[in-house]
């Protein structure tokens, strides 16, 4: 799925409906709604509110449409997967929001870029993904060195603090040497 084309059509689907959605969204698609990468995601992650049952019964039936069409897109492809990282989120992050999408009846704000960095660094050292999104993030040595702290604290593990240095030295290699 290209989460622009998807959400511009989940507007209209929405508004012919008389529904509304303001939320906030992270992940893949936060990136590529805010022109930081174009790939394709199979969801758009809802951080916060959690989805209201009409709004989560309209996202049903407008994959069902879609689908109608031949085009692949799943039930969940409007989820709150990622609900509980609001919880561990650095402090001030709800200050820190900005746009990401604005239609008739679809509202969609995401971190700013401080905590959407430290959110996909998480997901880079906790599952070995995202680097793709962290490499298109493109983060100064600065911005790798104010978000590691927060990174360190997120796992009690007792080797997780040099594993997450030593992937944010490979991050920071692999951008300079322009990989």
């Amino acid at each position: 799925m290209l989460p622009r084309p998807t959400i511009e059509a989940f507007d209209a689907w929405l508004a012919d409906a008389d529904l509304r959605l303001d939320a906030v969204v992270v992940g893949g698609s936060a990136l590529a709604l805010l022109g930081i990468s174009d790939r394709q995601t199979r969801d758009v992650d809802v951080l916060h509110p959690e989805l209201p049952e009409d709004i989560a019964r309209a996202a049903r039936a407008f994959a069902l449409h879609l689908r109608g069409e031949g085009v692949d897109l799943g039930d969940d492809w409007l989820n709150n997967g990622p609900i509980q990282l609001a919880d561990v989120l650095p402090d001030g992050w709800r200050h820190r929001l900005q746009v990401a999408f604005e239609g008739a009846a679809v509202t969609l704000t995401t971190l700013g870029r401080p905590d959407l960095l430290a959110s996909k660094l998480f997901a880079l050292c906790d599952r070995g993904t995202d680097l793709a999104d962290c490499v298109a993030l493109a983060p100064t040595s600065k911005e790798l060195e104010q978000a590691e702290p927060w990174l360190v604290e997120q796992d009690a593990n007792p080797l997780w603090p040099e594993h997450v240095r030593r992937t944010l030295r490979d991050l920071l290699t692999r951008l300079s040497d322009g990989v």
